[in-house]
């Protein structure tokens, strides 16, 4: 099968010198021009071609280096292993900018953040058990805010009632939690809200509902002032 190659590439030069004005009359001639190699290594065939003597191996060509990559894109494209968790949103402390707490300072910048935290929730579609941005049902809303900065909370509105201190509704602040018995027949607390603003005696809390998901509401509705039950403070 060897020497069947060597004729056929032989020939093959032969021809392709005959049309160039020259006559190859032997596998000696067309080494001695120059035109054809030999290599004992099997399969290893090395055939000169054109008027310019490059080379070109039968032989696997040597694999091209990889580009190094920077360290930065290494940090881009490694894998994390890091649990997937909700980030932390924090904000400049500016009362310019954010006028909805009303005794702003530097002694409430927890309560602050974690009412930020949970306004970025607004507009989640409701979802019982849910604690992420594809639903979530009131205590899970509260659940997954508080747990951002690492303070565990009971998952049930009913058992985060239990945490805390247990204050006046005159006394609430941002970040505070209000509990409601919104189902008659049982009388006992079922839902939850975080207040997001105390302004001229009017208190705003963001809660999850069914029909509406998680949104803003207020203390000065009826529906939540006939079901109001206790306010909480889980910071102090």
């Amino acid at each position: 099968m060897k020497k069947l190659v060597s004729i056929s590439l032989f020939l093959l030069l032969a021809l392709s010198w005959k049309a160039s004005g020259q006559i190859i009359t032997s596998k000696e001639e067309a080494v001695e021009k120059g035109l054809y190699s030999y290599s004992e290594v099997p399969g290893s065939l090395d055939i000169t071609s054109g008027s310019s003597g490059s080379q070109s191996s039968g032989t696997e060509r040597p694999k091209k280096k990889k580009k190094r990559r920077s360290k930065k894109n290494e940090l881009v494209n490694e894998p994390t292993t890091q649990p997937v968790t909700v980030a932390k949103k924090e904000i400049e402390l500016d009362e310019n900018d954010y006028g909805f707490v009303s005794d702003f300072s530097l002694e409430n910048y927890t309560q602050i953040q974690i009412v930020n935290n949970a306004m970025d929730f607004e507009g989640v579609r409701y979802r019982t058990g849910g604690t992420t941005k594809d639903g979530m049902d009131c205590s899970g809303l509260v659940f997954t805010t508080f747990k951002i900065f690492d303070i565990s909370l009971p998952r049930s509105s009913y058992e985060q009632a239990k945490v805390g201190e247990e204050i006046k509704l005159s006394e609430v602040k941002p970040g505070d939690l209000l509990f409601f018995k919104t189902n008659r027949r049982k009388k006992t607390i079922n839902h939850v809200g975080l207040v997001t603003s105390v302004e001229n005696g009017e208190i705003l809390f963001i809660h999850s509902t069914l029909s509406l998901g998680v949104t803003i509401s207020s203390m000065s509705e009826e529906y939540y002032t006939k079901s109001f039950a206790q306010a909480n403070r889980i910071l102090n």
